[in-house]
């Protein structure tokens, strides 16, 4: 092996904490290098936002062609072009891809290595480039922003089949016949909806009682409500057991329902049961750095792991795994080590978004953890069939939920299902941060006629 390269800094992935973070401190004077097993731009650019957003939008498209006669356009027919949808997807993906490349490769002090990274010890890596060989690298500071992978679930028969991922089925060209779906969260929902949009037979397995088990029911259910008005069929309770070729090229497979096995029959299978860390191949033992039972690297308050000077940022450190924690942890990182700030993760919002259409959007706690916790709390409930917008643009699926705190009147947690959930949610967000209480927002004057004008009417069903 060749002798080590010293730099000031070394960053494993380019995700969308890792790239940001390298030209920051690169421009800060540091030999920095960037380590990137596979593309630039991690998940969220190349398997995960950027990709599924875009072909999120096609797939509403065609809802809004079948659903046009309602707002007195009939249109006479449509067809899914599904080769166009993924070529205007790449498209996007590789805009937004080759531009992350060009900014690290044009930054001074900057070195993009293309290869796989595993610890040495504690402050050196060994990297198998890409075009061959291999090469040692040495830094004081260590920043590992590695991601995750699709968590692949031990059934009979998997392994013999051609399933798809959320990474996978980005490509298909074709519309595929059935899609069995693994997994009633918010990635198999997203899926779901977009290829029952496309054409698609959709069937979809939960293991739990209910799908979406992190929100509340009613939120649930509503979900629930308009999935299955789009005739995507919903099995709870529902645990696969086995998985078989069947004759043209079918799949078969054995399911367990309410504890009374079936068989369905299906062209393909998607498996969207959760993520897990991509630490197996970092060899993070030789550098001594902790991980928890399902091997996500453990950091406190600032990011930083048990080992000084080396860093986890993004999914890959557990906790809300989305692309704007990932971009905060940068936030974080540059300003404590560049600027001398003494920040920290404790206690920062998580907002997000779950993009079937309508969108959900949420912030803060559900109803059911608030209680979980004892709280003094007061919930106030909006169906958007009562919001004035919502009847105007023809979509009245939907609720406004907010949870606060019956003493202070914070609001402590808001769900906003409907139409631009996300963006009416980000006004709450904006008010939990500074503070503003929803007796102010109950009044405060929005312009007519948006979404967020009914953030009144949501919480007049307060009673003080």
């Amino acid at each position: 092996m060749s002798n080590p390269i010293v730099f000031d800094a070394i960053i494993i992935g380019s995700g969308q904490a890792g790239n940001p973070l390298a030209r920051k401190l690169a421009k800060a004077g540091k030999k920095t290098a960037v380590i990137e097993k596979r593309l630039v731009g991690g998940t969220c650019v190349n398997d995960g936002c950027t990709p599924t957003k875009t072909m999120v939008a096609s797939a509403k498209a065609a809802y809004m062609a079948q659903h046009s006669a309602e707002l007195g356009v009939p249109v006479s027919g449509y067809q899914v072009d599904m080769a166009a949808i993924k070529k205007r997807k790449d498209d996007i993906v590789e805009h937004s891809r080759s531009g992350n490349q060009e900014d690290l490769e044009s930054t001074e002090n900057l070195e993009l290595i293309f290869g796989e990274a595993a610890f040495t010890g504690p402050k050196t890596v060994n990297v198998k480039l890409k075009d061959g060989g291999q090469q040692a690298l040495q830094a004081e500071q260590i920043f590992i922003n590695a991601g995750t992978q699709t968590l692949i679930p031990e059934i009979e028969g998997l392994d013999k089949i051609d399933y798809l991922t959320s990474t996978t089925i980005l490509d298909l060209e074709t519309v595929p016949g059935h899609i069995l779906v693994i997994g009633g969260n918010y990635i198999g929902l997203e899926f779901s909806q977009m290829f029952r949009r496309f054409g698609s037979r959709i069937t979809l397995l939960e293991k739990g009682k209910r799908i979406m088990a992190r929100e509340d029911d009613d939120v649930a259910a509503e979900i629930q409500k308009f999935l299955e008005a789009e005739n995507i069929t919903i099995l709870s309770n529902a645990e696969t057991q086995k998985f078989e070729k069947a004759a043209g090229g079918k799949i078969n497979a054995a399911v367990k329902v309410n504890g009374e096995v079936q068989q369905i029959t299906c062209s393909h299978v998607l498996i969207a049961i959760g993520r897990e860390p991509q630490t197996k191949a970092l060899n993070l033992e030789a550098a001594g750095i902790e991980t928890d039972e399902k091997g996500f690297i453990k950091v406190n308050d600032k990011l930083e792991t048990n080992v000084p000077g080396i860093y986890a940022l993004g999914d890959i450190k557990g906790g809300p795994a989305f692309t704007h924690i990932a971009y905060n942890d940068y936030t974080i990182v540059y300003r404590n080590l560049l600027e001398g700030a003494e920040l920290s993760i404790k206690g920062r919002p998580v907002p997000y978004c779950m993009f079937t259409d309508p969108q959900l959007g949420r912030v803060g706690i559900t109803e059911a953890e608030a209680k979980k916790k004892g709280l003094n709390i007061k919930v106030a409930v909006l169906p958007m069939t009562k919001v004035a917008r919502a009847r105007e643009t023809g979509d009245t699926r939907g609720l406004m939920k907010a949870v606060v705190d019956a003493d202070t009147k914070q609001i402590l947690g808001a769900a906003i299902l409907g139409e631009e959930g996300g963006e009416i949610m980000s006004v709450l967000e904006m008010a939990m941060e500074g503070g503003i209480t929803y007796d102010r927002i109950r009044y405060c004057i929005f312009a007519h006629p948006t979404y967020t004008e009914s953030l009144n009417n949501l919480f007049m069903q307060i009673e003080d």
